[in-house]
């Protein structure tokens, strides 16, 4: 049994060797997946029996980070369960290959060329940030800030009366789910009943916000620290100003002109309308006000913000606040006449734009099929499907409360959506059609076009 074992394993090893890193990644989520599926429908991790689609989508939904669910996780499974999903939300949120990287840095101090390529695939970092430090400050962040964020949730968890056993794994669950961006949640109307603790609403916000602002912002300040000769990355200073500027917009629009919060106090309701602009922008996913209830108005704020997303090499979702940013730098130049693409004063390379360009185009066109196959078996309001497309592609997690009554077809669209949301438009679309460029088609005669 041990040597067609081996053989096997060798010949799996040279399968992925001769894979492109993209469809490396697309086959390694997709392992993660079909595993957590598998182990969710172990009648071991149940508390009660739930349909193979269901414990697919929410296998799914966790690698992916997205915690859209079509079963209670509460009341459909024990918890062991539950600790399959939590792993697989850790998985997903740190990365395919990250920590296995890191435990290899560890011990050998060597990367393979293999990993390197995988890994700068699935984390587009500036020049000025090496693979090597972002894959310790990686693992190393994460681990701190879950930690500290488990302690705080123990604290006010037992605040609220929780008994102990209960608060410790309440604790450890969300503050992953919460670091991650996942907007799992161990309560059935999410942080609902909290929307007026503000201790609670710091710890998500504070854990969100950092998972969400992404890796590279966190190795670069991490660097500033240590040598307090480097500066910041001009990618690092993009998304900082531009998160706090989105987030800006959409608290002040939430806080004057929705409806649903304008009974509260003055306090609560900027509290509310920070943490759903927060939770739609960073893709945390949690809520404090249902989403059911918002105003048409508010609901396109919420779906802009879901569709930008923060950070790349982050936890959150969407376009990316970088490639919003480059699309915008391209529409100015253009207008003001301007041979070069700038932003700030500096140069963007057209290999950056071509990139956020395709992405850009790419995922709106995704948002549409969706859309559009959703709406043609289904009967919901165009709205709450628009809301739940994009809440999946960018990986958020909240919903208008449709999500368990959707068809087993579209079950099965928003899973995809899901998937293709945490691998990356561009990967999954290079991952599904790349092909070595041929000498013919690198002889093709060029042509103009109008535009």
């Amino acid at each position: 049994m041990g040597i067609p074992f081996q053989k096997l394993a060798k010949r799996y090893v040279l399968l992925k060797k001769g894979w492109t890193p993209q469809q490396n990644l697309f086959y390694g989520f997709l392992t993660y997946i079909l595993l957590g599926a598998i182990l969710l429908c172990l009648p071991f991790f149940q508390k009660q029996s739930a349909p193979l689609l269901d414990h697919l989508f929410i296998a799914t939904s966790a690698v992916s980070t997205t915690g859209l669910v079509t079963v209670s996780i509460f009341d459909t499974y024990n918890f062991f369960g539950q600790f399959i999903i939590m792993i697989l939300i850790q998985l997903g949120g740190i990365g395919y290959l990250t920590f296995t990287t890191f435990m290899l840095l560890s011990t050998t101090r060597r990367m393979t060329l293999w990993h390197k390529k995988i890994l700068s695939t699935e984390f587009t970092l500036p020049v000025t940030i090496k693979i090597k430090d972002f894959i310790k400050s990686v693992i190393l962040f994460t681990l701190i800030m879950e930690t500290l964020g488990a302690i705080l949730f123990f604290i006010a968890f037992k605040g609220e009366g929780m008994n102990t056993l209960e608060a410790i794994w309440s604790s450890v669950f969300h503050s992953i789910s919460t670091f991650c961006t996942a907007g799992f949640s161990l309560f059935n109307n999410s942080f609902v009943d909290y929307v007026d603790n503000s201790f609670i609403n710091f710890i998500i916000s504070m854990l969100a916000i950092c998972g969400s602002l992404g890796f590279i912002v966190i190795t670069d300040f991490g660097m500033m620290i240590k040598n307090k000769a480097h500066k910041l990355s001009f990618t690092t200073k993009i998304i900082f100003y531009g998160f706090i500027i989105l987030l800006t917009f959409g608290t002040s629009f939430f806080y004057f002109f929705e409806p649903t919060i304008t009974t509260l106090d003055y306090s609560s309701r900027f509290l509310a309308a920070f943490f759903q602009c927060m939770t739609a922008m960073t893709t945390v996913g949690f809520n404090t006000i249902d989403f059911g209830g918002f105003s048409q108005a508010m609901l396109i704020i919420c779906v802009i913000l879901m569709y930008v997303g923060a950070s790349p090499s982050g936890t959150a979702g969407g376009i990316k606040i970088t490639t919003l940013t480059a699309v915008f730098s391209i529409m100015k130049s253009r207008l003001r006449g301007s041979k070069n693409i700038t932003f700030l004063g500096r140069i963007i390379p057209y290999e950056r734009l071509y990139i956020a360009t395709s992405a850009f185009i790419f995922y709106t066109t995704i948002i549409g099929i969706g859309t559009f196959l959703i709406t043609f078996v289904d009967t919901f309001d165009f709205k709450d499907i628009l809301f739940e497309v994009a809440s999946a592609l960018g990986t958020v997690g909240i919903s208008r409360g449709i999500t368990g009554d959707l068809s087993l077809f579209s079950k099965g669209v928003v899973i995809i959506l899901m998937f293709i949301g945490r691998l990356g438009v561009l990967t999954f679309g290079l991952a599904i059609w790349s092909k070595n460029i041929t000498q013919e088609e690198r002889e093709v005669l060029k042509e103009d076009i109008a535009v």
